[in-house]
């Protein structure tokens, strides 16, 4: 039998709608989607919302939600991303949260500047550092029929996410997933250094680091600069045969580590 789809609702964010989907009970967990967003809910959250509240946000831009033409500085994006995280209800401080990527930035941003807010920091290979000598591979930069392969082991995972499900508007559809592109270009491109390396050290909550094995976008050099710069307890964590979006390529085994380190 198919599981039942989240509850969605919406909050606004300097006046602009954005989804915010729901699923599960227990304590809530907060996630901030990986590049491209989602477009649709996927079998990680499912297995998170087993025992937990999920609560996964659309940040200004991804699919769901709206306003990224509106931000112009990365401060902007911050502040928008703790305006989404106080709509949802998340503003008292024993918050979990969770993401992959450039939500994954947006997560540590957020712990650094109201450490407060957060009790305990889940990370999926987080966007905003740059090493000069190995560098972070410009997925923006990449032929689309590449795209897939850089980002996840199995290219047919992001091909899915992706893939436009019955009934979706034939048009609205593939210019919400480019418009999720566009999103974080804005704030990461071309390099995805956000400057966040300075502000690491203010980081007090322990933090889960997990980094797909098999990833072509960041390199696990990158996980072991975060984990020595936080200003918390860190430990990080290979997902074998997991790409860059190891929550698409191992979502069993990535819940499974996100829920044993929230427990």
């Amino acid at each position: 039998m198919a599981s039942p789809p989240p509850a969605i609702d919406h909050v606004d964010v300097n006046g602009e709608p954005c989804r915010v989907w729901r699923k599960g009970t227990g304590r809530p967990i907060a996630f901030l989607a990986g590049h491209g967003g989602l477009p649709k809910w996927p079998a990680f959250l499912d297995r998170l919302a087993e025992s937990h509240e999920v609560v996964a946000p659309s940040i200004p831009g991804y699919p769901g939600g709206l306003g990224h033409t509106k931000l112009v500085d990365h401060l902007d994006w911050v502040l928008a991303v703790r305006d989404l995280l106080n709509g949802c209800g998340l503003e008292g401080g024993d918050t979990l949260l969770a993401g992959s990527g450039p939500g994954a930035s947006f997560a540590l941003e957020i712990a650094a500047l109201w450490p407060h807010k957060v009790d305990r920091l889940a990370l999926i290979a987080p966007w905003g550092l740059f090493d000069e000598a190995e560098p972070m591979t410009d997925p923006w930069a990449q032929r689309l029929p590449e795209l897939p392969g850089m980002l996840c082991a199995d290219p047919e995972n992001w091909n899915a996410l992706k893939a436009p499900p019955e009934g979706a508007n034939s048009i609205e559809w593939p210019i919400e997933q480019t418009r999720a592109l566009e999103a974080s270009a804005r704030v990461f491109w071309p390099l995805g250094n956000s400057g966040l390396e300075k502000r690491l050290g203010r980081v007090s909550a322990p933090a889960l680091l997990l980094w797909g094995a098999e990833d072509r976008i960041l390199p696990r050099s990158y996980g072991e600069r975060i984990a020595a710069k936080l200003g918390g307890p860190s430990r990080l964590q290979a997902i074998d045969g997991a790409g860059h979006l190891a929550e698409l390529d191992r979502p069993a085994e990535v819940a499974q580590a996100v829920e044993a380190f929230f427990a």
